[in-house]
């Protein structure tokens, strides 16, 4: 509720801007769409694509845990009435325990996954508000938004200047060792 209240302020702003015979060029207004940049942007996709063969090493290492847990339980299950009392309790205490191990490094990788993806976003929206300044100085923007936070409810096409801030972007981290 409080962002509708924060976008009707900028836009009853802008509408007195405008109303009071402001510079046309310098009350220019746009906005962009960060999630736009964050999947299409070089630097968004290389974070992404990095995630994902994380994420596919830790799928492998779950998947041979999960394994190795089919295998005990099979042994369990096929060789359990032919062992004595204390030694089925064993193989069932050895299964928990890995079943549990199992379900913690899963947990662990999840987080793991989660932190790194909050890092690099982080990373990336911080480089991506200085490349959003240059950009808003350099065509004399009054203000830019984001498309979804600031919840545009409409926008017209030559508002969106999210293109141009992917391009902008990916040519700052192309020079850029």
């Amino acid at each position: 509720m409080k962002e509708w209240a924060v976008a009707l302020g900028l836009v009853l702003l802008a509408g007195v801007w405008l109303a009071e015979g402001a510079d046309t060029a310098a009350s220019r207004i746009g906005y962009v769409d960060v999630q736009k940049v964050l999947v299409r942007s070089v630097v968004g996709v290389a974070a992404r694509e990095q995630l994902e063969r994380e994420k596919a090493t830790m799928q492998k290492e779950m998947d041979a845990k999960r394994t190795e847990l089919e295998k005990l339980r099979e042994e369990l299950e096929k060789k359990g009435a032919l062992l004595t009392a204390d030694a089925r309790r064993d193989k069932q205490e050895q299964f928990e325990r890995k079943r549990r191990d199992a379900a913690r490094l899963a947990d662990d990788f999840q987080k793991e996954l989660e932190k790194k993806e909050q890092g690099a976003t982080g990373k990336i929206l911080q480089e991506l508000t200085g490349v959003i300044e240059q950009l808003g100085k350099e065509r004399g923007y009054l203000m830019i938004l984001e498309k979804r936070g600031a919840s545009v409810i409409y926008g017209d096409v030559e508002a969106d200047i999210t293109e141009d801030i992917i391009k902008l972007y990916d040519q700052m981290k192309a020079k850029k060792p």
